[in-house]
């Protein structure tokens, strides 16, 4: 279930259309002191500042913690991309790594990186992307 909603940052997209939006897990692994040496808080508003975001509670993928779901833009969607499941982002860098991606244009516009690669996943119950 999504707590809330911001709308804050800029993800690419065309006028009118839906933008490349960041989903992000804070319940009771993701963004909490399970989750040892990760500032959440400066991770969330991070996020906040720079890309469309939604604050979500858990995902029922709590072995992934810290995760975040990017999906596409009404213009990546048509372009055949699926939200991307990233699992364990738990530092800076990878955090900054996803923000270029999504001001890129993010599923379906731009190619993943190859490096958020390493943190792509298929949550249970869903097939991977084609």
């Amino acid at each position: 279930m999504i707590k809330s909603s911001r709308k804050s940052g800029g993800g690419v997209a065309v006028a009118g259309s839906v933008p490349c939006r960041v989903v992000v897990c804070r319940d009771c692994c993701c963004g909490s002191p399970k989750v040892t040496g990760v500032d959440h808080a400066a991770q969330t508003a991070r996020l906040e500042a720079a890309v469309p975001l939604r604050i979500s509670d858990c995902l029922d993928v709590c072995d992934q913690a810290n995760v975040i779901v990017v999906r596409p833009s009404a213009t990546g969607r048509a372009a055949g991309g699926r939200p991307v499941w990233l699992g364990l982002v738990n530092d800076p860098e990878a955090t900054e790594d996803i923000i270029t991606w999504v001001r890129s244009g993010g599923p379906g516009v731009a190619p993943l990186p190859e490096i958020l690669g390493l943190y792509a996943f298929t949550p249970p119950g869903r097939t991977a992307n084609p």
